[in-house]
């Protein structure tokens, strides 16, 4: 059940594209098989498949693929969609899923601020635990602010080098 557009691919260089790249996101802290759905759908040709072409292509049962489906939905990686006509989900990686998934960071950023400010406050700035979560405070306030300015920095550099998205 390969996908259509996939065919005269060499199916083994896709395969180790694939685990390759699914063990370099493992190394980053992704969980394995969410891993592994994520970098098939972003090299299969449609940026979209099924359970069922994940679950062939991959290896692994339905029920692997739905727990990494559901992971990776969960932090802006991948979308669901229905085929039209048909009760079948596809999995779709969306050309901006790296901006999505950084930017949807951001209430979290805004949550670990609010919680080491309250670690500030409660320690106090001269205490040595004090001063470490300040400083923790410090970059994550940074990184909020700079944030949005590189995420438009991106769209413009992409918009410039692939089209308009």
């Amino acid at each position: 059940m390969t996908e259509p557009s996939a065919v005269g691919r060499d199916p083994e260089a896709v395969s180790k594209f694939v685990e390759g790249f699914a063990a370099q996101l493992v190394e980053a802290g992704m969980q394995r098989m969410a891993a592994r759905v994520f970098a098939a759908l972003l090299a299969s040709d449609s940026g979209a498949m099924t359970s069922a072409e994940l679950g062939e292509q991959l290896q692994v049962s339905p029920a692997a693929v739905s727990g990494a489906v559901r992971y990776l939905a969960q932090v802006h990686m991948v979308s669901r969609e229905r085929e039209p006509g048909s009760r079948r989900e596809r999995y779709r990686v969306h050309s901006d899923q790296w901006y999505e998934a950084l930017t949807s960071r951001d209430a979290v950023l805004k949550r670990w601020e609010h919680t080491l400010r309250e670690g500030v406050d409660s320690l106090g700035m001269t205490s040595p635990g004090g001063q470490r979560i300040a400083e923790t405070l410090a970059f994550f306030e940074y990184l909020q602010g700079e944030l949005g300015q590189l995420m438009e920095r991106w769209r413009e550099h992409r918009d410039k080098t692939f089209g308009q998205g």
